[in-house]
């Protein structure tokens, strides 16, 4: 069989699948809805993955009794922790994809995609947040990441659900005055933020908070004080992410691939990343920050290549079908129950 690695980007709101050859060409890439399988189940997450992995096969023209590749390298959200990585590790095992398998966080992918580096740091901020770092002798740092309990802060989700609960303070008379407020009912198409929480507690109206998560940046250009403090807070929160891991590796004087990703970062233009930059620049100058310019998912498809041993070229012609031309647009998959 050809050597071939099926990638896996699995994320919370979506998960991207890539197939490509040991020479870094790109054979299929399909698009599916996030599934990771902490949140809906082993079964089901894993039979979302399988169902774009055979999409994908057929797509590059394999046939259906042929694995589809040598190696998978899947980067998921929700492997936080060894014992998950070490179960879904199993299960994809089982699912025979490939010869060997490899699992890993999702972050891990993103530096990766970032960099061509032996190692760096990378924060990911999209629905949650996270952040790894990798010394060039291989140590690794990590956050656990399972929100709250383990001292998370940030995200989109975060962000959303701050937003309503500052606007219903602020009519209530419990917080400060903001133009939240202002933005929330006019994304709800109501007059009072009561009548929204009343609605979303009786499940009348839908409480999304990622949808709500871009009304803080837009209020904050509008210079108010609450949702301005929101992004100097997300900003101060990346920046500890950074330097904490850049801190715990002894990379703050060597250097350094900072790598920024995830939907609240890459639709905020320099809003974030540069106030972020600059702060990790006082402290760490040799730093070299800056946001993902080709998807997580490439960066699992690298880490696969380095696996299999593929030459230095296929990275270059892998990195190159995005940053000279866009492969062809990805196929969307519904998930199946």
């Amino acid at each position: 069989m050809t050597d071939r690695v099926l990638a896996i980007d699995g994320g919370n709101s979506k998960t991207a699948v890539l197939l490509v050859d040991a020479d870094g060409k790109v054979l299929a890439q399909v698009r599916g809805p996030g599934a990771p399988p902490q949140t809906v189940g082993m079964k089901r997450g894993l039979d979302v993955f399988e169902g774009l992995a055979r999409e994908a096969a057929a797509q590059a023209g394999l046939s259906p009794d042929e694995p589809i590749a040598t190696h998978t390298s899947a980067y998921l959200a929700g492997a936080d922790l060894p014992r998950e990585e070490e179960d879904l590790t199993r299960a994809i095992i089982e699912r025979g994809w490939s010869k060997t398998t490899f699992v890993g966080n999702d972050t891990f992918a993103l530096l990766r995609a970032g960099t061509a580096a032996a190692g760096g740091v990378a924060v990911v901020c999209g629905a949650g947040i996270n952040a790894v770092g990798v010394a060039r002798d291989g140590r690794t740092h990590r956050f656990p990441a399972l929100g709250a309990i383990s001292g998370d802060w940030g995200g989109g989700g975060q962000l959303g659900n701050d937003a309503l609960w500052h606007a219903v303070r602020a009519e209530d008379g419990r917080g400060k005055p903001t133009l939240l407020l202002d933005a929330l009912l006019a994304h709800y198409g109501e007059t009072s933020i009561s009548t929204v929480v009343e609605k979303i507690h009786f499940e009348e109206l839908e409480l999304d908070p990622h949808a709500l998560c871009p009304l803080v940046f837009e209020v904050a250009a509008r210079g108010d004080e609450v949702a301005l403090a929101q992004v100097d807070r997300l900003i101060e929160e990346i920046v500890l992410l950074s330097t904490v891991s850049m801190r715990k590796l002894d990379l703050m004087n060597e250097p350094v691939d900072v790598v920024l990703g995830g939907g609240v970062l890459t639709h905020t233009g320099d809003v974030v990343v540069g106030p972020v930059r600059q702060q990790i620049l006082e402290v760490a100058p040799l730093a070299q920050v800056r946001l993902v310019d080709v998807p997580p998912v490439v960066g699992a498809a690298l880490l696969g290549l380095d696996h299999i041993g593929a030459s230095p070229s296929a990275e270059l012609r892998l990195r190159s079908a995005y940053h000279d031309h866009e492969p062809a647009p990805a196929l969307d998959v519904a998930a199946s129950g």
